[in-house]
């Protein structure tokens, strides 16, 4: 019986090298504590397409049926396939195996309860590690079942519901699955729109599922990654391009011209979409949930457009136990996460390029128009990671430069400073040792270059 301490636990997920911090033991123990502890009657499993996602994922289910819980195996998925899969078939919880676009020798496992709930920290990950830990768990009556489901064609229905397919005008569209499992997921999306008879074309790269990752791993959020995405939207002259990460819940947007577009101007944009719809449909005040690294854009369009931003602290579980408090209808964060009410309150990669798709028809404006406005109205620097040495000590001394002068000194998450023409937001990351700045101004972009460059060097001395 091992009861050495689990270090792949982390605030809201499973992830560890594989080996000494993950393995198929580990996997079989956390199936059963998860069993234990969640008293599920019923699991959605699936995994990615790390080499290793299916032995763990055999492991995983071997332990919750000898814990007495019944899996069902919907197979290569995206972890937005278990959001939907686990509330679609009233299941009590569901579990991928991914490690998303961490290093190769990775893997992990993200969770949720009923109704698609995540489960984090405080809200139960860390007693199903303390329960894995001890590796003791309770006899049971009657060990659970293993059955298999495609749910491919249920899911894809369902985003069908966020877009009217007669909006839809002819679009060339480049995708880049980054060779993860976001390639099978288009594959019936683009079936479904043949059979529609919509005028959209995909050109399709880094296509095929591959653990081995040969264009490297998925995440489009390092800028060296963004090449092939930006070259065939540039080669194909597509009217946008999309590139996801390894489990496709973050989708990452280019312009027709191959230009990145910071996730934090997407947010605002996805906003005004569903604050211009609802508006229409029912004169509801609609809310929009924000995190606090970049917020003046977003605040700015959600009120002009008759909504209510409501600003959480980072992290998917926290904006999702927000949007489920405020009944929210849309939340965003800056770094490529989209949560849906209408999809459980849950984070999607499909939903969000499909929306602009259809804003790009409707407004008949080519992306890079749809958010150079609103650019120039609130330029920001994106989020600059640094690795500090004592970085608590480091963010107090940047505090203490300007907090005379601030008007505001919010710290909802890290610290946001705000002045009357720029602010700033300095956290630690929950997930790496690096401390996180983001800078944003009142249409005045040198001032935001020099106040991040005056920011790094205190930060940094």
């Amino acid at each position: 019986m091992s009861t050495s301490p689990l270090t792949c636990f982390k605030a809201y997920d499973i992830r560890g090298k594989l080996g000494d911090e993950l393995n198929n033991e580990i996997a079989y123990r956390i199936g059963r504590a998860f069993s234990q502890h969640t008293k599920a009657k019923s699991v959605v499993v699936g995994g990615d397409i790390r080499l290793t996602s299916e032995e763990l994922k055999l492991a995983l289910s071997n332990g919750l049926m000898d814990g007495g819980t019944n899996v069902i195996d919907i197979g290569l998925c995206g972890t937005e396939h278990i959001y939907f899969a686990t509330s679609h078939l009233q299941c009590d919880g569901g579990i991928v195996v991914t490690a998303s676009h961490n290093p190769i020798d990775y893997n992990g496992m993200k969770l949720v309860r009923e109704q698609s709930k995540p489960i984090s920290g405080d809200t139960g990950l860390f007693d199903i590690k303390k329960l894995a830990e001890l590796n003791k768990f309770k006899e049971v009556k009657a060990k659970g079942s293993m059955s298999t489901l495609d749910i491919s064609k249920p899911y894809t229905k369902h985003l069908l519901t966020y877009f009217d397919p007669v909006n839809i005008k002819p679009l060339k569209i480049v995708v880049n699955a980054g060779n993860g499992t976001a390639g099978p997921a288009l594959d019936v999306i683009e079936h479904t729109f043949n059979q529609l008879k919509l005028p959209v074309t995909f050109i399709k790269i880094n296509h095929q599922p591959d653990g081995t990752f040969p264009n490297g791993i998925p995440n489009p959020l390092l800028v060296e990654n963004r090449s092939a995405t930006q070259n065939a939207v540039i080669t194909h002259k597509a009217d946008f391009g999309v590139a996801w990460d390894g489990d496709f819940d973050r989708c990452f947007l280019f312009d027709e011209n191959g230009d990145f577009i910071e996730g934090y101007y997407i947010v605002g944009l996805l906003a005004e979409n569903f604050l211009a719809k609802k508006h229409q449909a029912n004169q509801v005040k609609e809310k929009i949930i924000h995190d606090p690294r970049l917020t003046w854009n977003t605040i700015d369009i959600v009120n002009q457009a008759g909504g209510e931003a409501i600003q959480s602290k980072t992290g998917h579980a926290f904006i999702k136990e927000r949007m489920r408090k405020e009944n929210a209808i849309y939340g965003g964060e800056m770094s490529a996460h989209h949560y849906f009410r209408d999809f459980y309150y849950c984070d999607s990669g499909m939903i969000p390029w499909l929306l602009i798709a259809e804003l790009i028809c409707l407004k008949e404006k080519p992306l890079s128009e749809l958010v150079s406005a609103r650019i120039k109205a609130f330029p920001s620097s994106g989020e600059i990671n640094n690795i500090v040495k004592q970085p608590n000590i480091a963010i107090k001394r940047v505090l203490a430069y300007y907090q005379e002068h601030a008007l505001t000194i919010d710290e909802t998450d890290g610290v946001s400073v705000e002045f009357a023409d720029w602010r700033f937001n300095l956290r630690c990351s929950n997930t790496e040792p690096v401390v996180r700045l983001n800078v944003e101004s009142r249409a005045d972009e040198e001032l935001m270059q020099t106040k991040t460059k005056e920011i790094l060097s205190i930060l940094l001395a």
